[in-house]
């Protein structure tokens, strides 16, 4: 079953565990840490470069750029925009791996903005997966046998950093509900609960006649 389906999904949220299990019940590959690594080769530069710039935004004086850039700008301009100084050749790079993922085999892609990269493909199915803050720290901190006040601080990390990326490169709020086909609270529902959400929607939408 060839398409793509792109999860979204906040801090201890579960994406890395809906992801793969998606995955496999589709028979696609599941693309995370596989894509920096081939930013890299296409590149030329080291995997620990590229993986120090995936899914980070711009530094503070390209991210006021754009703000100013998007303040500027006429009305139904394009928020996606290239701003000199802002879009970085990882984020290029990425965009170039997640649309040859879709134009051939298809995956599951997790995380990279892929819902606005791909989102107007009739082969791809967006989703978010996310719940409240709290009951996401604490799954966090009991999965990863953290403590709970250091769960919290690196939700609140994972979530800015996740949020600005999307804002300074795609001008979206990665919140805004438009974006996806299929939104789901993963702190009211198990994970196999989930996994057969998102197969089911999948699996229609990769059905679905062409229009």
């Amino acid at each position: 079953m060839a398409g793509v389906v792109t999860i979204s999904a906040s801090y201890g949220a579960g994406g890395a565990f809906v992801g793969p299990a998606v995955a496999e019940r589709l028979g696609l590959e599941f693309y995370d840490r596989a894509i920096p690594l081939e930013v890299a080769r296409r590149l030329a530069v080291s995997a620990d470069e590229a993986a120090a710039a995936d899914e980070k935004p711009p530094r503070l004086v390209d991210r006021l750029l754009a703000a100013l850039a998007n303040v500027a700008a006429p009305m139904g301009a394009d928020p996606g925009q290239e701003v000199s100084g802002t879009r970085t050749s990882y984020c290029a790079g990425t965009e170039a791996v997640l649309r040859q993922i879709a134009d051939t085999a298809g995956g599951v892609v997790l995380g990279r903005a892929a819902m606005v990269v791909l989102g107007d493909r009739p082969d791809v199915l967006c989703v978010r997966l996310d719940g409240p803050a709290e009951q996401r720290a604490a799954r966090a901190a009991a999965r990863a046998a953290l403590d709970l006040d250091a769960a919290r601080a690196e939700l609140r990390h994972a979530d800015r950093a996740r949020e600005a990326y999307a804002q300074v490169f795609y001008g979206v709020s990665q919140s805004d509900a438009r974006l996806y086909h299929l939104v789901i609270d993963t702190m009211a529902l198990s994970v196999e609960t989930c996994v057969e959400m998102v197969v089911l929607a999948a699996r229609e939408r990769f059905s679905a006649p062409s229009t």
